[in-house]
């Protein structure tokens, strides 16, 4: 059974402009293949992705050479799996359960977003993502998480150091750099803030896992915090930018999803059209094979969920925005015992109040130029301004 064929041409630049390109001719050519600047196994197919993902006891999430554990300075609650993983996992799982952001989040999402849609001009240019998607997402996390005190631009810089980290597959130096500047900032407030949460129980995540009764190590409390952190931003944000510009550069889509108020069916196509979280890696633990190909015993793949959400074999005309294409299942929030714990918290705060609030205060908004929106990002991807006119 032949191994890998080996790609030495695709770069992580390339991967970083616009790797849907790539990841099309992957499904039809090669679709298990080795790519040599990533050190990794690509698998792009839908069917492989999921599989890879179901099944941790032969796809481990306890990848040696991830660069996540230098960017968190910490083996986190991602790279474990069974119990090791549950617990942690479980240890704030109350704080984004859906009857608790119902019953005590859900107002203050909104008050939080008329208040940055109150901060918006009422007419001409303004930047949508730097404006309102990624500080919204900031001040929301900030209040589900209790790190109230954090600002808004310390969470978004927070944020991107750490996924910049964490997909730095490259092992350059400087992501690296920033990553330590932000863990070290970090650590000092939440060092200030253990005695406020046990002294006034509250329902966001850190005072959760501070007053469990069976509390996991305070070390791991803060590697959790600071995952939500990494994901809890650029996930919500990237989603909330992705779809506004796919509603608005398919106008007649955009008036039919206002005429059916159907906003979760846009946040839905939006991540699976440009997913948030694009890859992942596993580091394979006995010999296998995947579409005839060998995966060797301490290899690791990486599971393209960008590629995966885009199949042929699930999603006709997959490279289009299409809101009311037929449903299939997508890949965004991952599979298996790691998908998404922010996923409800997302559906929630992008498609069920901020899209809806967003287009009923500016209901002529406008993208003049589509070309001016950048798109960036290979482990992470979404635009990274979104130059609207709001009337």
């Amino acid at each position: 059974m032949p191994l890998a064929p080996v790609d030495r041409e695709t770069t992580i630049d390339t991967l970083t402009l616009d790797p849907y390109p790539i990841y099309r001719r992957m499904r039809s050519e090669t679709p298990v293949v080795r790519v040599e600047s990533v050190r990794r196994t690509l698998l792009t197919k839908a069917a492989d992705t999921k599989y890879v993902k179901d099944t941790p006891a032969l796809f481990s999430s306890d990848d040696p050479e991830t660069p996540m554990k230098p960017a968190f300075r910490a083996h986190t609650l991602m790279r474990k799996d069974g119990k090791e993983h549950m617990a942690e996992r479980m240890a704030m799982a109350k704080a984004y359960s859906p009857k608790v952001i119902d019953a005590h989040w859900a107002p203050l999402y909104r008050q939080i977003v008329s208040d940055y849609l109150d901060r918006l001009p009422r007419e001409g240019m303004v930047d949508l993502y730097a404006d309102l998607c990624a500080p919204a997402a900031a001040r929301i996390l900030a209040h589900i998480l209790g790190v109230e005190e954090a600002s808004d631009a310390e969470m978004i810089r927070w944020s991107q150091a750490l996924i910049d980290g964490a997909g730095n597959f490259g092992w350059r130096p400087e992501p690296f750099e920033q990553s330590d500047r932000a863990n070290d900032e970090m650590d000092a407030l939440f060092d200030s803030l253990v005695a406020r949460h046990r002294a006034e129980p509250n329902p966001s995540a850190f005072s959760i896992m501070v007053n469990a009764d069976n509390p996991i190590p305070m070390s791991q409390v803060y590697a959790n915090i600071k995952i939500a952190i990494g994901g809890g931003i650029n996930e919500p944000r990237d989603a909330a930018a992705t779809i506004v510009y796919g509603l608005l550069t398919n106008p007649d889509q955009f008036d039919e999803v206002k005429r059916q108020d159907c906003w979760s069916d846009a946040f839905e196509e939006g991540v699976r059209w440009v997913a948030p979280i694009q890859a992942s890696s596993r580091l394979v633990m006995e010999d296998t094979e995947i579409r005839g190909i060998s995966i060797p015993k301490g290899d690791t793949v990486m599971t393209i969920q960008a590629s995966a959400n885009r199949d042929e074999e699930l999603f006709e005309d997959g490279e289009a925005f299409n809101v009311f294409r037929a449903k299939a299942p997508h890949q965004a929030f991952g599979s298996g015992p790691h998908h998404c714990a922010g996923a409800h918290v997302s559906r929630r705060t992008v498609g069920a109040i901020l899209m809806p609030m967003l287009f009923e205060r500016f209901p002529n908004m406008s993208l003049p130029d589509p070309d001016a929106v950048l798109w960036r990002g290979f482990g992470f991807r979404g635009p990274i301004n979104l130059p609207v006119r709001l009337a």
